[in-house]
């Protein structure tokens, strides 16, 4: 379980999210498969939207409330920001009427600072509610940091033995086996 304590060494952080897709998506008991879109914010004013999605079937004739966006976002979180909203959306008439599918409020904490490098990329999913707090679909996303640089690696020491070949940095040691083609090219 993570804290939802703001580190004492919190700092700004630029992320890159990709929207993926949502699934399950229901409007009035009805899959939503028409103009759904999806807005990103990371606890301040601006938002990151998706274009409009859906043709009412999404294009595989059973209109079972899955959609795919595939956006990349660059997305800037302020130092004292604890949380990422995806705040699934869809148009309903012609004339711009807009009304809310569901919401995910993602923790920074579920992905940064956690056992995988922040500069990874994570692909996550999060259960949507609607605003009465029902379940309503899932939001599937990647993120990444892109301030956090990749770890660099110091080769100590290589020793070479039948072939094999080991080499260790700090406390950890890596063994590589040569792989031999069948025409050994």
């Amino acid at each position: 379980m993570h804290s939802n304590k703001i580190p004492t060494t919190a700092k700004p952080r630029t992320l890159e999210l990709t929207v993926l897709s949502a699934e399950d998506l229901r409007v009035n008991g009805k899959p939503a498969t028409k103009n759904v879109f999806v807005v990103v914010r990371a606890e301040s004013l601006t938002a990151n939207t998706t274009s409009c999605k859906g043709n009412g079937n999404n294009g595989n004739g059973n209109g079972n409330g899955f959609v795919t966006w595939n956006e990349k976002f660059v997305v800037e979180v302020a130092a004292h920001a604890r949380s990422i909203a995806f705040e699934v959306k869809c148009k309903t008439s012609s004339r711009g009427s807009v009304r809310d599918v569901g919401v995910a409020r993602v923790a920074l904490a579920d992905f940064l600072g956690t056992v995988v490098p922040d500069h990874c990329l994570q692909f996550l999913c999060y259960r949507l509610r609607d605003w009465d707090g029902s379940k309503n679909g899932v939001i599937n996303f990647s993120v990444r940091d892109l301030a956090a640089p990749p770890p660099l690696c110091k080769v100590v020491a290589v020793k070479t033995e039948g072939g094999c070949s080991s080499s260790s940095s700090d406390n950890a040691v890596v063994t590589g086996i040569p792989v031999w083609w069948k025409n050994n090219c």
